[in-house]
């Protein structure tokens, strides 16, 4: 009866969550939900249990969980006097607490996005998504209602799991304060995941059943490799730091005490992410530093994920973001990854201006996995082009707005060339002060030299995304994705199959998303001519996206001028 006072008080406040909640709350459902974390809790009790010292005769026991003084990395059992050991409690229930945590993660984040990714797939399956797209209520009401809604039997049987996991920590001497500083981190991290997982299932509906496992599948993934980095490696000094901030389990060693999960290597590890800089600020100091910007990274995530949802919700055929928000959301990136780039990691055979030009690679392929969601998201399709093309002329305040320029930069329907350029304008704008105060002068021609083909072949892929999406084919955005890929990784591909090695033969390496790893070993006549080449190339499809589109918008004035009435129906 309760439960079903609380369903109904949630309904009154967001109709959608009552839809949700009262869909799954059903008697065998809760009780078998229940019933799993209970079991699953006892059989990790159990499992700890096992591990604590058992008495073998007069033979001297070591172990984790013992008092006795550490030597050569075993501790030797003390007897209580009662016929057992003296127990270290605190540290086997810092354990009991790290692994309740790291499971609930895991569940949290893995169970939750396959969950909503499915939702979303079987309400568009069943077409009672275009249903709630035309009920009154806003976006943010349905998408939220989905968030709190959908996952409800999984928040069900994590709060039952609460219990023990705050008596783990209080028996683990953890602080309650830095407990719910966790618990922030915990949620901020299902917010954000949660939100990228509703996009996905709103723009990725052409995998069918496969997106919901493709979607938790890269989760999953994604947790599991920045977990064993977390634990085993720590800090690097390179931008993939960056990536780890993305994982709640960051956070976990600073409640522990400890530079890795496991709260007996207190100082085997100096390279922990406690040494964590950026832009020089010691975030990596304490646990309140920590976590307040993990908390900043996933509230700014959870931000541009907010857009694209409010934007392609109701309409789905819209661009994920407009141009405007892609300027600030590569200005934003760009200023958080360089931050991670100062600090190389200095190695003997190298020095410090080696480490910043490692670092500057490693930013021009974050540049490349970033500019390429870019063209996905800003690039529009084959009739919202045809429309534009067409119609824009008819625009009384075309001209007052500024024109084809201004429609080419601020413009939600125009094509994505433009804006993508300004993009690579604004982030190579931002690196190059950067790279110009090195402080040793041979790395520098390159990395310039990097910067401006990277930018090239950022702007030839725009140009051919583009190319695709005006196609008159069912699958342009699968022959879009098709041919950029290609482009992107069968030159290396076949170089690698051709022994064509980058320091062999480096000016074919200069026309690949590699070229970077040739710059040393090519000379400057070969970099020019790649230059040379790259634009040549850019000028030439750019002409033939601008002839395809006049052709699109010529089609409807030919017909108006042969008398038809009605205008020609266009494929989609």
């Amino acid at each position: 009866m309760a439960l079903n006072n609380l369903v109904n008080q949630l309904g009154e406040l967001n109709p959608q969550v009552f839809r949700e909640v009262k869909g799954r709350f059903k008697q065998r459902n809760v009780l078998i939900t229940v019933a799993i974390s209970l079991v699953s809790q006892l059989m990790l009790l159990i499992g700890f249990a096992t591990q604590l010292p058992v008495a073998d005769g007069d033979r001297t026991i070591y172990n984790r969980y013992c008092t006795g003084v550490k030597y050569d990395y075993q501790i030797p059992c003390l007897p209580d006097g009662l016929g057992g050991f003296e127990i270290n409690w605190p540290l086997w229930w810092q354990d009991v607490f790290v692994w309740l945590s790291i499971i609930g993660i895991f569940s949290l984040l893995v169970v939750g996005t396959y969950m909503l990714i499915s939702d979303l797939s079987k309400e568009e399956s069943r077409g009672t998504l275009n249903f709630l797209r035309l009920t009154p209520q806003s976006s943010r009401s349905i998408l939220g209602g989905k968030l709190l809604g959908v996952p409800a039997l999984l928040y069900l049987a994590v709060g039952f799991a609460l219990p023990l996991h705050f008596c783990a920590a209080i028996a683990g001497q953890i602080h309650l304060i830095e407990l719910l500083g966790f618990y922030t981190v915990l949620a901020t991290s299902c917010l954000f995941c949660y939100s990228m997982a509703l996009l996905f299932g709103l723009v990725g509906r052409s995998l069918g059943g496969f997106q919901a496992w493709l979607g938790s599948g890269a989760v999953l993934i994604f947790l599991w490799i920045t977990t064993m980095v977390i634990h085993d490696s720590g800090v690097s000094n390179y931008p993939t730091d960056w990536l780890t901030l993305f994982n709640p389990t960051i956070v976990l060693p600073y409640l522990i005490d400890s530079n890795s999960f496991d709260a007996g290597r207190i100082h085997t590890y100096h390279r922990s992410f406690q040494d964590l800089r950026w832009f020089g600020i010691h975030i990596g100091a304490s646990f309140w530093s920590m976590a307040g910007f993990v908390v900043l990274n996933y509230g700014v995530g959870s931000y541009w994920f907010g857009q694209g949802l409010n934007r392609c919700f109701h309409n789905p055929k819209a661009t994920l973001i407009n141009k405007q928000q892609s300027y600030w959301l590569t200005a934003s990136l760009q200023a958080v990854i360089l931050g991670f780039a100062l600090n190389p990691q200095v190695k003997n055979w190298g020095g410090y201006t080696h480490g910043l030009e490692e670092n500057s690679e490693m930013l021009l392929v974050f540049n490349l996995v970033l500019f390429l969601a870019l063209i996905a998201a800003l690039s529009p399709h084959r009739q919202t082009l045809q429309d534009w093309a067409r119609y824009r002329h008819q625009d009384r305040t075309f001209r007052k707005k500024g024109g084809l320029i201004a429609d080419l930069i601020w413009g939600d329907k125009s094509p994505a060339v433009v804006a993508v350029a300004i993009n690579c304008a604004i982030a190579s704008a931002m690196l190059l002060p950067w790279i110009l105060l090195w402080p040793a002068n041979e790395y520098k021609i390159p990395a310039l030299f990097a910067l401006l083909l990277n930018s090239s072949i950022i702007m030839i892929y725009a140009t051919v995304a583009q190319l695709m999406l005006l196609m008159k084919t069912q699958k342009r955005a699968a022959g879009a994705v098709i041919t950029v890929g290609g482009l992107i990784l069968l030159p290396p591909i076949l170089f690698s199959i051709g022994s064509m090695h980058p320091y062999e033969t480096p000016a074919l390496w200069l026309f690949s998303a590699f070229h970077w790893t040739s710059l040393q070993h090519a000379t400057a006549t070969s970099v020019f001519l790649a230059i040379i080449a790259q634009s040549l190339a850019l000028t030439l499809l750019n002409v033939q996206l601008g002839r395809q589109l006049r052709q699109a918008g010529e089609s409807t004035t030919k017909a108006l001028l042969s008398g038809k009435t009605q205008l020609p129906v266009t494929a989609d």
